[in-house]
């Protein structure tokens, strides 16, 4: 909206004016252009200008969101077990469109919930226990073609074809624990008044991190083939991670 520019008038950065007691900010530049913005939404300022806010994190803030997403990422889930069994049924070159998929995956699902997408479960709840249960039944279909995996061949590879770019990436968005991942960094670590540029930083420091701590799981995997070529070995381990991947989802479930 516009104001009548009056005497003494300058822009709320020469003023001093700032947010009220309501969280409502009153901007005047120097022309007498009024704008009102809620400190809880999206704020172009921090975009660019002579005034730019202060950056997302300091060193310290960047520092404790890595060991968050380091211990988030490597901690065993639905992802990290799927890509443990990949990378001993099929190598661990082969499970890289795999682990591109969810790290991708997730990096974009991220960005989107720092654009506002968890708002949406806040408004409805309802969405959350729908994508539960939905989630939780993709992930036992999972866990038992998994447990019907067949052995290796004398080329020490599965031959199943291992999950693609696309399903991975799918994948995280009925991934419980990837949800709980990307709303506790956005609502933990994003300030209340943030701009693009900030979800942009979050998402690609997660999938950063995220990367290797996945990518260890396959390289495991994969080293594990010169131990379980024995075709039973192989059929227990494969059960047993089934099992695992199962049993993942008694905490989702729970709570």
């Amino acid at each position: 909206m516009r104001a009548r520019p009056g005497r003494g008038a300058g822009c709320a950065r020469c003023t001093g004016r700032g947010a009220d007691t309501d969280g409502v900010v009153d901007t005047r530049n120097c022309t007498g252009s009024v704008t009102v913005q809620c400190a809880k939404l999206w704020s172009p300022e921090r975009e660019a200008g002579p005034h730019r806010l202060p950056p997302i994190m300091t060193p310290d803030q960047l520092l404790a969101f890595c060991t968050f997403a380091a211990i988030a990422s490597v901690t065993p889930g639905p992802n990290n077990m799927m890509i443990l069994a990949s990378g001993l049924n099929h190598g661990f070159k082969r499970s890289l469109p795999h682990l591109a998929g969810i790290t991708l995956g997730f990096t974009f699902m991220v960005f989107v919930t720092g654009l506002g997408l968890h708002a949406v479960f806040i408004e409805f709840p309802v969405l959350q226990t729908v994508l539960k249960y939905v989630g939780a039944a993709y992930l036992l279909w999972l866990a038992w073609q998994l447990a019907r995996a067949h052995g290796l061949d004398n080329k020490g590879v599965s031959a199943k074809r291992p999950m693609r770019f696309i399903s991975a990436a799918a994948f995280q968005w009925v991934n419980p624990k990837a949800w709980v991942m990307a709303i506790g960094a956005v609502t933990t670590f994003l300030p209340t008044a943030f701009g693009l540029a900030d979800v942009l930083l979050l998402a690609l420091v997660f999938g950063i991190v995220n990367a290797p701590c996945v990518g260890v799981w396959a390289g495991f995997g994969a080293g594990m083939q010169r131990f379980l070529r024995d075709p039973r070995l192989l059929r227990c381990f494969n059960l047993g991670t089934a099992g695992l991947l199962v049993l993942s989802l008694y905490p989702i479930l729970k709570s």
